[in-house]
């Protein structure tokens, strides 16, 4: 997914922006100590502890220590821990002091239990046999299941009072921060809120056919750069909160990480089985897991299975630094299961009823701050095999007109258990950082890159984009463009946008405008009317860029062969039809005015050749997405698609001759398809196969021409050794596939595993042709008698590339080095390169 995100990027690079800003803070009571288990004396992780009647509280942390600062203090000390009695601990009125708690289990142990199994730990019988029921208990084989969801979302900025080398102070950055609001930690230490969110919804999801919806009812969320909740509302609910541990791979950050009690549980995982004890009133297993090499992409923790169904009830499962992902210290995910009635069932089925997920960031220098971020999601009210209508769940993610909820009255009664006491305080706090000075500008700073248009405050408007500011080539000489648009503070169904631009060596203005309109929400329905004048290249159309916004602001540099001034009108509707199916209708007038030597042979007996033309064309475009959704972003709506689902795109073209001066009549045919899958432990495939036939005779710059790249850098969707224009086809078909292997081959090399690289192999093949009639509509010369540039079409070979190369360098850089196989003798091109790409890879 390459779409800009705008609120999920600024809070991402909130985050990462303000990972080294130091911060001090002032305390005047500390209570520290260690949580222990009475019958182990063994620590106890993430315990909690509050001051009771105060909204102060800390938890401990994997080894049970806690240090707990603060201005408040109270009679006694508040602990508590999953499957343990609570218990209370006087505190005494001094500056510093140490309380040891310890706890007593709450579990009922077995007085004996003997499991006796041919070699091996006796739990790999266990989570075989857990796999075989699996069936049972997945909730992908109900029928159907819907519940109401509750789920909250906090990101903070930790680890920045951290003492330093030598006793030295932070930067002037960290003083200014010091001087912010902050909630302690488990350690006691200091971490201010960048971001919280809570969101109250309704789930729905069928098996056959499988649907899944998402009506989100209320939803409330304050962070830096965040100026509207409703993005951050879709992407918090629960569509994109589901860990069913049943699957083979639960899909996390982007990436696939295999269940232990998927498919390939035997191949990653080793396990072990600790104890026997009751939780939530059933007698279970509790099985730890780990992987087999710590430098693989998987889970290590603990699953308790029931001793009588051999159900999942409970799993704890993080991810700690020594895995191949970037950026992170540790994920953790804790989830819990709970039979559900079921009166079309004899047996009760199994949910997870609440899941909580904490990621935390690794510090890229050891003085650096990390951060944090904490998700919950709580179902209630679980209704299963009772399945809706197919159309009910269209469309699959729906905002409620009146989402935006912030009385606190409402989020207390909605909330399934009370918050945290610094939990509640968050939602105060992140109000105040984000009110200060210097993280306004920060969060300006971050939707500047992240979404390239700077607003304008009171004027709704927005500037921009900002790559497409300033460009400089051998046509326009320095080209200036100042773009406007209008913003949802302007009106949520009417959006308005245009740009003006001026090149200093050709010295013509060019520009553009649109204007549209919402129709209708739902389904989402949009009409809209576009204008343009301005100058483009042969062989890097919008149609071929694919929305690759960078790519398409750097060919508007350097040389620009065979450029051509183009006038354009564009009136369009497109509606989301549901399950997936994005309908566009377009009626489009384009002009072609050469800037270099062209002509085209005509039928006209008065007119030999010509070189400039004009082109009427209705277009028909068909996307099929099953199972993306639809994010509304102010007024940009974009798809955030599914890991698993092919993405299907028809267009046809009729062109139509004498309407509004049209000088063709032809039709154009063309199809997309793109598609992502996993290969088990062998890491995950993606391709794109293109395909398109013009049975029609046309100039050659209405035919298709492949994209090429003659950048430095590697372009994902184009031929990374072929030239701009290098070729034009009439009927193709072509293939560009990746596969990453992920740390398959590295993790397995002891002086390079830890830099946690990743091995890649790509190829491309476009096979193709053009008629002879297309071919002989170019003439030697045009009315001045200067020569006609032709052009190069492909013969019964095809074009090859094939390349390798290193991801995840520096966590951040890929190289490839690629090899062109075929047209090795085609002038100015090259038959090896290196590429260089770069982004922030997890």
């Amino acid at each position: 997914m390459k779409h800009v995100i705008r609120e999920r990027f600024s809070i991402v690079f909130v985050i990462l922006n303000t990972l080294f800003f130091p911060v001090l803070a002032q305390t005047a009571y500390k209570i520290s100590g260690r949580v222990t288990d009475a019958g182990t004396g063994e620590g106890i992780p993430f315990a909690n502890i509050a001051i009771k009647g105060k909204t102060v509280g800390t938890t401990s942390d994997e080894n049970g220590k806690f240090s707990l600062t603060s201005t408040q203090t109270g009679d006694s000390l508040l602990f508590s821990s999953l499957g343990y009695q609570n218990r209370a601990y006087r505190i005494i009125p001094v500056a510093t002091q140490t309380i040891d708690a310890v706890l007593t289990s709450s579990a009922t142990k077995l007085q004996e239990v003997k499991i006796y199994a041919k070699g091996g730990d006796p739990a790999y019988r266990i989570i075989r046999e857990a796999i075989r029921r699996r069936d049972q208990f997945d909730p992908d084989q109900l029928t159907a299941f819907q519940y109401e969801s509750y789920s909250k979302v906090e990101a903070y900025v930790n680890n920045f009072a951290n003492e330093r080398k030598n006793g030295r102070k932070g930067g002037p950055v960290g003083r200014l921060l010091s001087k912010l609001p902050a909630i302690y930690d488990s350690q006691g230490k200091p971490a201010v809120p960048v971001f919280v969110s809570e969101t109250f919804s309704e789930y729905y999801q069928r098996a056959n056919p499988r649907k899944v919806k998402e009506r989100i009812l209320k939803s409330r969320a304050s962070g830096v750069g965040i100026s509207d909740g409703g993005v951050s509302a879709q992407l918090t609910g629960s569509s994109f909160q589901q860990y069913n541990f049943y699957q083979n791979y639960i899909s996390l950050l982007r990436k696939d990480l295999p269940s232990p009690l998927g498919q390939a549980w035997q191949t990653i995982y080793k396990f072990r089985l600790i104890d026997t004890i009751t939780v939530g009133g059933l007698v279970c297993y509790q099985v730890d897991f780990e992987p087999k090499r710590p430098t693989d992409l998987a889970f290590s923790g603990t699953a308790w299975i029931d001793t009588t169904r051999m159900g999942l009830t409970q799993i704890d499962a993080k991810i700690d630094q020594r895995a191949n992902i970037n950026f992170v210290d540790e994920i953790r995910i804790e989830q819990e299961w709970e039979d559900v009635g079921d009166s079309t069932q004899t047996s009760m089925v199994r949910l997870p009823v609440l899941t909580q997920l904490l990621i935390d960031t690794d510090e890229p220098t050891p003085n650096a701050p990390g951060a944090l971020v904490r998700m919950y999601v709580a179902a209630r009210n679980v209704k299963v095999n009772v399945p809706r209508e197919s159309k009910f769940y269209e469309p699959p993610l729906e905002l409620a007109e009146n989402y935006s909820e912030k009385s606190p009255a409402f989020w207390q009664t909605i909330r399934p258990e009370g918050l945290d006491p610094n939990e509640l305080r968050a939602f105060t706090i992140v109000d105040s950082v984000r009110n200060v000075p210097f993280m306004k500008f920060l969060g300006e700073v971050v939707n500047l890159t992240a979404v390239g248009y700077y607003p304008l405050g009171s004027l709704h408007l927005d500037a921009g984009p900002l790559l497409n500011s300033y460009a400089f080539n051998n046509v326009e000489g320095h080209r200036l463009r100042l773009g406007l648009r209008t913003n949802s503070g302007f009106s949520r169904r009417w959006i308005l946008g245009g740009y003006l631009a001026y090149g200093t060596r050709d010295q013509q203005f060019k520009y553009g405008m649109n204007i549209d309109y919402v129709v209708s929400k739902k389904p989402y329905t949009i009409v809209g009317i576009q204008k343009s004048y301005d100058i483009e290249r042969l062989g890097t159309s919008s149609e071929n860029l694919g929305g690759n916004t960078i790519f398409a602001a750097y060919t508007r540099f350097g040389t620009l062969r065979r450029p051509y001034m183009q006038e354009f009108h564009n009136t369009y509707l497109r509606s989301e039809l549901g399950k997936g199916i994005t309908q566009t209708i377009s009626l489009r007038n384009r002009s072609f005015e050469p800037l270099f030597p062209f002509a085209y042979n005509t039928n006209d007996r008065e007119t030999i050749t010509a070189s400039q033309y004009r082109t009427t064309e209705l277009l028909f475009e068909t996307r099929f997405a099953p199972g993306s959704l639809m994010i509304q972003s102010d007024n940009d709506r974009f798809s955030v698609e599914g890991n698993n689902n092919p993405v299907f795109t028809f267009r046809y073209q009729l062109g139509m001759q004498d309407v509004l001066h049209g000088d063709f009549s032809y039709h154009r045919f063309s199809l997309n398809v793109r598609h992502s899958f996993r290969m088990g432990v062998l890491g995950r495939t993606r391709y794109q196969v293109n395909a398109g036939y013009i049975p029609s005779t046309i100039p050659y710059p209405l035919l298709y021409m492949p994209l090429g790249n003659e950048t430095f850098f590697r372009v994902e969707n184009s031929y990374n050794l072929m030239n701009f224009f290098e070729f034009v086809t009439d009927r193709y078909v072509g293939v560009m596939a990746e596969h990453n292997f992920e740390g398959l081959f590295f993790n397995r090399i002891p002086a390079i595993r830890r830099l946690k690289w990743r091995f890649l192999a790509t190829g491309n093949i476009l096979m193709g042709g053009v008629s002879q009639a297309n071919t002989a509509l170019i003439p030697a010369t045009n009315q001045l008698g200067e020569p006609v540039l032709g052009f190069q079409s492909l013969s019964r070979a095809p074009y090859v590339e094939v390349g390798y190369g290193i991801d995840n360098i520096f966590k951040v850089f890929r190289v490839d080095a690629i090899h062109r196989l075929t047209y090795r003798n085609n002038p100015n091109i090259s038959t090896f390169g290196i590429k260089v790409s770069a982004w922030v890879n997890l």
